[in-house]
């Protein structure tokens, strides 16, 4: 990384670091929803699907995942920062599901998304932490 994209990344608050990991969240849902509405089949072959859905399904698919981004992008806009944990679990609840529709279906689409959606997990849950614990020091003791 940049070092000078470092010390901007460092001097931010912790709580804005929770809001900039959502960006990535509205970025991948925004732009593959919108590559699902107007490129569906070749979409589905960039994210490596063997799978045949048609092309009706992934376009609904694209439009809720834009509606979705529009969604979040109101929650960083407002900084509605009761909603972040919100943001985790309900993209928690949407892993369990990938996993299990990679399971039933072997279609490698499935893994592709658990990944996109795990990593933006993964960088918003330890900004969301790191938050608490520096605002809240006495609800991280045991």
């Amino acid at each position: 990384m940049d070092i000078a994209v470092r010390a901007w990344y460092a001097g931010l608050e912790p709580v804005n670091r929770t809001r900039l990991s959502l960006w990535y969240v509205v970025s991948y849902l925004g732009l593959t929803g919108l590559l699902l509405w107007f490129f569906p089949q070749q979409t589905l072959r960039l994210l490596l699907s063997n799978g045949d859905y048609g092309t009706v399904m992934p376009r609904m698919v694209g439009l809720f995942m834009f509606c979705l981004a529009i969604v979040i992008a109101q929650i960083i806009r407002l900084r509605a920062q009761p909603l972040y944990a919100t943001t985790l679990g309900v993209r928690v609840v949407f892993l369990v599901g990938f996993l299990f529709l990679y399971l039933k279906s072997r279609d490698p689409l499935f893994l592709v998304i658990l990944g996109v959606v795990g990593f933006g997990v993964l960088l918003t849950g330890f900004n969301y932490l790191r938050e608490r614990r520096i605002n809240h020091p006495a609800m991280t003791r045991a």
